[in-house]
């Protein structure tokens, strides 16, 4: 079905966004990918299991996606107060890194330069030229793939949470299903009844 296409898809967008945030040691995006990996699965189960609440999970999460990736736009295009020099917001302070596209993306060459002030101790400096496509491109096109799919898949989880809670609410615990209700057998006009004596 055209729903689960849907879910497989952002499964797979999202483990691709995966590997590259941590080619890059980008901390934040890592756990929030995990997180979403995590919703996509809970929304496939409550698919295939026909539960409502995992749908319903799904969509509240997907709500927060469509804010995390926003954010990930607005922070690579430099909206506002945003700007990429402030490391500690992707990889916690925790390293020099940045997205891993800076280094490796289309067309890019990679230059060292040596013996620079300006590395800190066991690091080295770098000039990155000729790409294609710059990287902060490459990661607003990838988050907006995201807000793309999780748009589609808000509005599936919302419409398909809704199918399942009206199949739930026309369950009819004391005869079943409420079109198959109990019938009982109608008398035939050709038997008699006779009375018993004792």
């Amino acid at each position: 079905c055209a729903c689960n296409l849907l879910l497989v898809c952002s499964q797979v967008a999202a483990l691709q966004r995966q590997v590259f945030d941590f080619l890059g040691y980008q901390w934040a995006p890592i756990l929030a990918n995990f997180l979403h990996i995590v919703a996509v699965i809970l929304g496939v189960f409550g698919t295939v299991q026909i539960r409502s609440r995992y749908l319903i999970l799904y969509a509240v999460w997907l709500v927060l996606w469509v804010g995390w990736n926003s954010f990930i736009i607005c922070f690579y295009l430099e909206v506002g107060y945003l700007s990429q020099d402030k490391d500690f917001l992707m990889t916690f302070n925790t390293s020099l890194h940045r997205s891993w596209w800076m280094e490796n993306g289309p067309g890019c060459l990679v230059t060292p330069v040596p013996d620079s002030p300006l590395a800190p101790q066991d690091h080295h400096v770098i000039t990155v030229s000729g790409c294609l496509l710059d990287y902060q491109y490459i990661e607003v096109v990838s988050s907006a793939l995201q807000v793309f799919l999780a748009l589609f898949g808000f509005v599936y989880a919302c419409y398909v949470s809704r199918v399942f809670l009206d199949d739930e609410d026309s369950f009819d615990f004391i005869g079943g299903l409420d079109s198959y209700s109990y019938q009982p057998p109608q008398k035939s006009s050709h038997l008699q009844l006779q009375p018993l004596y004792t």
